[in-house]
């Protein structure tokens, strides 16, 4: 789960969860509230997206389908009011054990009792490896936190986080037993 916000303090809410045939990987992004900023506990609003791919595309597999974002945010600083939809697309191919891709999306507001429209665009590349393990060997579950900042360079918003955790499941084989991730955003309002 992600929560992203601008400087302009419309916010989007961001959940993902990617598939493959045998492993479940999930990104999250805890809030960092800024100086200045007022910060929300709660639920952000849905966005689900789903991809419809030949099923013998070849080394390359892509996927079409709707991307849309559901207004069921607890509090309105945790999302924009808005019933928003759009197109998805999903290319990626899997040389040995990578996974090398991107995830683009676009989403225009058309409905909801949010103050601003919504016209927002996502291209997230990916690259993943692979391992084989046992299927009581799969899991990694961290448990930590970390800190950020919401800074201007001129008019430019920075936003920047810095988060350790400790992998308290972990695979025997190549588990870590600890992340460092340090993360710098660049929110363009309108």
């Amino acid at each position: 789960m992600g929560f992203e916000r601008s400087a302009d303090d419309s916010d989007h809410f961001e959940q993902r969860l990617e598939l493959d045939h045998t492993d479940y990987h999930t990104h999250h992004h805890q809030p960092s509230p800024a100086a200045g900023i007022p910060s929300a506990f709660g639920l952000g609003d849905i966005n689900p997206s789903l991809f419809l791919s030949p099923a013998n595309s070849g080394k390359l597999i892509w996927g079409v389908g709707p991307t849309m974002t559901f207004p069921t945010a607890t509090d309105s600083l945790l999302g924009d009011g808005k019933w928003s939809a759009g197109p998805g697309l999903v290319v990626l191919t899997m040389p040995g054990h990578w996974v090398i891709g991107a995830l683009a999306n676009n989403q225009w507001s058309f409905a909801g009792w949010g103050k601003n429209s919504v016209n927002t665009m996502l291209i997230q590349p990916f690259l993943n490896y692979n391992w084989l393990a046992a299927s009581d060997d799969r899991w990694t579950v961290p448990i930590g936190g970390g800190l950020g900042k919401l800074f201007r360079l001129g008019k430019l918003p920075v936003n920047t986080q810095l988060a350790a955790y400790s992998n308290v499941v972990k695979p025997r084989q190549g588990g870590a037993d600890w992340q460092l991730r340090f993360q710098v955003q660049f929110p363009f309002p309108k």
